[in-house]
């Protein structure tokens, strides 16, 4: 049985020898072949090269074209933040001065699209038995938040049916791009959607399902393979995404695997997760690697699981860390030799790394701990949100992104108890966990521990 075939057969919930293997090979690809994330999402040649080395060196069950969640924003007018490392964020919210006809048109023939076709086109031909090859888009709520801005959490309260007409329009835009990645020879279509773990379900319902089941339609109706792929604490939302007509779901660390694998269960539908991309991936050793593999599969087993990281493979991942993630998926010899020599390593301390002065009274600090914001969305637009309420508080508030893509980092995350990315904390006290509050809530949080200061003065 090919490796294709296996993923295949994972998507629709029956029984495979050993799990699908997904590793999401985004500007990781550019890594493999020392170039830079900006050089690397600009051609389709290095691309092609880069997924090409990531074949031979993970033996993968599938790959994505791309993981980039800003092809379509990019095309609609959004301006974008480039760098070497990471892929581009989203800087300008066109929506927030105009309305939608003022919007250039979707067209996957302009911006960057084509160079994704042309990627599927050359994966095709050359591993067309063997490799499942994923299309990626942007989710709708998450492009609507590009086009809009944060004032989309504000307006699906004031101006709901205004929401919902971008939600509609985005998912127009999902459909095209599915029906333009489908055609030029993905198996998969991937409807990555991390912006929906930052609203309640009820929310989700009222603006998400109807506009992502066009989506997962579209894809069905033309005879490929949907997964709804979703970053962030989206537990709540869980049960909601499992209604929805994809025919798997994807989560990354946020989420207990457990939880996922009982949704699936439920309702029928196929998964996909979560091992570790910064505290194993990227800062770990391969030991780590195996026995955050042997995690994952021991909770899902082999029917309906597909192994993968949680998200966009970071770009300086050792790449000898994913082989051994690799070799615990096609080795059950190596399986066996890594459940009786490897431990748990031991939590680091982290000692050495220390916190801001957090009892000073003329000040008022407010960590925001991310992934890292050039990649993530949530993380992106968290960040943002901080600056806009401090900008607004009359006062000194000191906002730092501690991004756990770092040794420090971690080391923030772990003397502050978060369990979960990305968390605003104010004063070294966790407030809003994996989720973004409007700019009212959280300009009222700060000055409310500034009046506290000012009380024990």
């Amino acid at each position: 049985m090919t490796g294709k075939e296996i993923l295949f057969k994972a998507m629709k919930r029956e029984p495979t020898p050993r799990p699908g293997w997904l590793p999401f090979v985004g500007v990781h690809g550019a890594q493999l072949i020392d170039r830079s994330a900006k050089d690397y999402l600009h051609s389709s040649e290095l691309i092609a090269e880069g997924l090409t080395k990531a074949y031979e060196l993970y033996k993968p069950d599938g790959l994505p074209a791309a993981f980039d969640l800003q092809i379509e924003a990019e095309i609609l007018g959004c301006e974008l933040r480039w760098s070497d490392e990471s892929p581009p964020s989203v800087t300008t919210h066109p929506l927030m001065n105009h309305s939608i006809e003022d919007l250039p048109s979707f067209d996957p023939s302009r911006g960057r699209f084509p160079q994704i076709l042309t990627v599927l086109e050359k994966l095709r031909k050359r591993f067309s038995a063997e490799l499942a090859l994923y299309g990626l888009i942007t989710g709708p709520f998450t492009l609507a938040l590009h086009l809009m801005g944060n004032n989309i959490f504000l307006e699906m309260y004031e101006k709901e049916d205004h929401v919902k007409e971008v939600l509609d329009y985005c998912a127009d835009v999902g459909k095209q791009a599915a029906e333009a990645y489908l055609q030029a020879g993905a198996d998969v279509v991937a409807v990555v959607d991390p912006m929906t773990s930052q609203i309640s379900p009820v929310h989700f319902e009222t603006f998400v399902t109807n506009p992502i089941n066009k989506v997962f339609d579209t894809i069905r109706k033309k005879r490929g393979y949907s997964s709804f792929f979703v970053c962030g604490n989206a537990s709540p939302n869980l049960e909601v995404m499992a209604r929805t007509h994809c025919d798997n779901i994807s989560i990354d660390e946020n989420i207990p695997l457990e939880t996922l694998k009982n949704i699936g269960d439920q309702y029928q539908k196929s998964i996909g997760g979560n091992l570790k991309l910064t505290t194993v991936l990227l800062l770990g050793t391969p030991d780590d690697a195996k026995l955050d593999a042997l995690r994952c599969m021991d909770i899902c087993g082999s029917t309906g699981f597909i192994l993968a990281p949680g998200c966009d493979i970071p770009w300086g991942t050792p790449p000898e860390n994913l082989q051994a993630a690799a070799a615990m998926v096609h080795d059950e010899y190596q399986r066996e030799i890594a459940r009786r020599s490897l431990t748990e390593r031991a939590k680091e301390s982290y000692e050495d790394v220390p916190l801001p002065e957090y009892d000073d009274l003329n000040c008022v600090y407010v960590d925001i701990i991310t992934l890292d914001s050039a990649s993530c969305a949530p993380c992106q637009y968290m960040l943002e949100a901080a600056h806009q309420a401090a900008e607004s508080i009359e006062g000194t508030v000191i906002v730092t992104e501690r991004a756990i893509r770092t040794r420090e980092g971690l080391g923030i995350m772990a003397k502050l108890g978060v369990k979960n990315i990305p968390t605003i904390c104010i004063d070294g006290e966790a407030r809003f966990i994996s989720i973004l509050p409007d700019r009212n809530v959280l300009t009222a949080a700060i000055q409310e521990t500034f009046a506290a200061k000012k009380e024990r003065q």
